[in-house]
């Protein structure tokens, strides 16, 4: 089964979890996902079945919108509800000074990730290393924050949205913020995936191969049998030759190649659309 949509995660299961459970529902054995979600997370999951799990790297996934309630007061080492230590309790700031906080993280961002998150240490998990109270250092990294939006603050909860480039960590996000409005401990106590680039939850509705790729479509010229049965394309037969990735249609299939120094190379054979 060839089958890319958009699913619904919920909160309290890892996306793994999550995955088995739709290739039950689809009974298929090959699936994938892209840009997992932590189990405290919920919202949009991105899913490949069949041939479309080796199509993530060429999808248009990106910037992608979030939903947060920060909880100001409240610490935990891994950022969210679940390793909540100690709640102080604060006074209420005023919503300007909430507004004017979050504008501030727009554009560039350097931060800290979280201790608890999937980077690696010599090939273990960050947040495996975490758990087992072993010390390590993890370098700072950067970030796009294209638009933050207050959405509610209801002492000592602030909900907002951020648009954000990819590998971005709203939690730490959420801990900057509380930081710049001078409180030392803050936590998330939802997180939500609105989207990620032009994917919505829409009820898995089966999506367009097509319109999901974030490359351009080319043409082929030469003779239809050659791209039919995977055969050596000459580039003077295309008609974009400038370098770069494109896919091209071959009745019910496409196939991604890369041009690259006047070679022509397949990246992905037929796949049926």
């Amino acid at each position: 089964m060839n089958r890319l949509f958009v699913a619904y995660k919920p909160t309290g299961i890892s996306s793994n979890f999550f995955l088995t459970k739709l290739k039950r529902k689809y009974k298929t054995k090959k699936a994938g996902f892209s840009g997992t979600l932590d189990p405290f997370a919920k919202g949009v999951l991105l899913i490949g079945m069949g041939s479309y799990t080796k199509l993530f790297r060429f999808l248009d996934k990106t910037p992608k919108t979030y939903r947060a309630t920060l909880w100001l007061g409240a610490k935990s080492e891994s950022l969210d509800t679940e390793m909540i230590e100690q709640v102080d309790i604060l006074k209420e700031f005023n919503e300007s000074e909430v507004l004017k906080v979050l504008k501030s993280l727009e554009g560039e961002l350097e931060y800290e990730p979280p201790i608890f998150s999937a980077k690696r240490i010599d090939g273990q998990r960050a947040y495996d290393l975490a758990r087992a109270g072993k010390e390590f250092t993890l370098n700072k990294i950067h970030s796009t924050i294209y638009k933050i939006v207050l959405v509610h603050y209801c002492h000592p909860f602030i909900t907002f949205e951020a648009t954000v480039s990819e590998g971005t960590y709203i939690r730490s996000l959420g801990r900057i913020i509380a930081n710049r409005l001078g409180v030392k401990f803050g936590s998330l106590s939802a997180l939500e995936r609105l989207s990620e680039g032009q994917f919505r939850y829409n009820n898995e509705k089966p999506l367009d191969i097509k319109k999901s790729l974030n490359i351009k479509q080319n043409f082929y010229l030469g003779e239809s049998d050659n791209l039919k049965y995977g055969r050596v394309l000459a580039l003077k037969d295309l008609k974009i030759q400038e370098d770069g990735y494109y896919w091209l249609e071959s009745g019910s299939f496409i196939s991604i190649i890369n041009i690259k120094d006047t070679e022509v190379n397949y990246e992905l054979g037929r796949i049926e659309c």
